[in-house]
């Protein structure tokens, strides 16, 4: 699978959140903890933009309900058997790549 370019680590200050698309599916780039991860953009609550949310104690915040998944594994807070999927992510010259399907 490839990484893509995504965005730049200027773009992604520490604990924030930032919204890309590839395609026609959105995933949620996140800055927390010192890491740069991603998640797939929807919440599988309601469908909430999760890459439009806030970094909460190193978890994505959905916009909608306020659910939160670690940014680490995609795990939800209170139930981490339910989760959004995650995705490799690589950094290179203050690029952020992103390995997409």
């Amino acid at each position: 699978m490839p990484f893509l370019k995504v965005g730049t680590l200027e773009q992604l200050p520490p604990d924030s959140v930032m919204e890309v698309m590839v395609g026609d599916r959105p995933y949620a780039v996140c800055h927390a903890g010192g890491a740069i991860r991603a998640l797939g953009g929807v919440c599988i609550h309601r469908g909430g933009p999760l890459g439009q949310g806030q970094i909460h104690d190193g978890r994505v915040v959905c916009p909608y309900h306020l659910w939160e998944f670690d940014c680490a594994t995609g795990e939800y807070e209170r139930d981490p058997t339910i989760r959004v999927p995650t995705f490799e992510v690589k950094v290179a010259g203050g690029d952020i790549y992103l390995q997409v399907p």
